[in-house]
């Protein structure tokens, strides 16, 4: 990934984290993987050349995605199985369990550079977001039919935006019109909603809005909810779950779940035994890129890495 990159041009994809989240898959060890979040592919081929024996499993609901993935299989044959799913479908894979499981919740800078799909405000191209662009609602349409309850949830609450009153008032009022179909158009109606003072800070004021209507199109928090119980029971014994979330709301659900899985609970029955805890939290605190790496790679700058295992 990189900081910025030419209108027009794709970035190359980099994978967040990649030492760490070999270390503590313990890759290195001959086992059955699965990548919940292909994208890239760069985790999955860092995994795969962790160990020559090392198959993986992935899954992705990106078409491009499942293109990439049938080029790196050539590499890997009869190492790599691709699946195209939400990930909160995983209980439909083939009955198996795993010695790892990665999630990488962050946006592939494939897609962010992307002008075709929508999700920058640095192109000008039609407000799209989707992960799966065969289905669903676009952003474009999401803009255009949702209620107002839908739009303070998508700007207030999931892009965490402190603007939205009058960001939510000016979607309304401006229905119909192009700015509500194009990137570049819709960045700047939501940079007229800023004071003069905060439009020129550092961060974009289009920022948080499109993050917030990102994850309402893909119901990113509702499919994150979802995928962690199903991912964690098919871990067998020893078997470890990292995540890399790139979002306060993200890391609150992944950090609620990996504390009730390692935490021991008391019983509903008087005098009854206590429930033992399921697994190791492995990071008592999140993971944050190094120095190194947030130089090489500014993108990377938001990721926190959580890790358990499974008793």
């Amino acid at each position: 990934m990189s900081a910025e990159t030419p209108v027009g041009m794709v970035a190359e994809h980099v994978p967040v984290m990649e030492r760490e989240v070999c270390e503590f898959l313990h890759a290195e060890r001959a086992g059955v993987f699965l990548d919940m979040t292909f994208g890239g592919g760069g985790h999955a081929r860092a995994i795969l050349e962790a160990n020559v024996a090392n198959v993986l499993w992935a899954v992705d609901r990106d078409p491009e995605a499942e293109l990439r993935a049938l080029s790196l299989g050539k590499t890997y044959p009869d190492r790599l199985q691709f699946h195209r799913r939400n990930f909160s479908t995983v209980d439909g894979l083939p009955p198996m369990t795993y010695d790892g499981a990665l999630m990488d919740l962050g946006l592939s800078s494939l897609q962010l550079d992307d002008p075709r799909r929508g999700f920058s405000f640095r192109h000008s191209s039609r407000l799209d977001m989707r992960m799966d662009p065969q289905t669903g609602l676009s952003a474009a349409n999401f803009l255009a039919t949702a209620s107002r309850e839908q739009l303070i949830e998508a700007i207030r609450d999931f892009g965490e935006e402190r603007h939205w009153k009058s960001i939510v008032n000016k979607i309304l009022s401006h229905r119909g019109m192009q700015e509500m179909e194009r990137s570049d158009l819709f960045a700047e109606l939501l940079i007229s909603c800023y004071p003069l003072r905060e439009r020129f800070r550092r961060i974009h004021p289009a920022t948080k809005t499109f993050q917030g209507i990102r994850i309402a199109v893909n119901r990113e928090l509702s499919e994150l909810q979802e995928a962690l119980p199903k991912v964690f029971q098919r871990l067998r014994s020893g078997g470890r779950l990292v995540v890399l979330s790139f979002h306060s709301l993200e890391d609150r659900i992944v950090k609620k779940f990996f504390r009730e899985k390692a935490s021991v609970l008391r019983s509903e029955n008087p005098g009854g035994a206590p429930v033992k805890a399921e697994a190791l939290l492995l990071t008592r605190k999140a993971l944050r890129p190094s120095r190194e790496e947030l130089a090489r790679n500014p993108r990377s700058r938001s990721a926190k890495l959580r890790a358990l295992e499974k008793f």
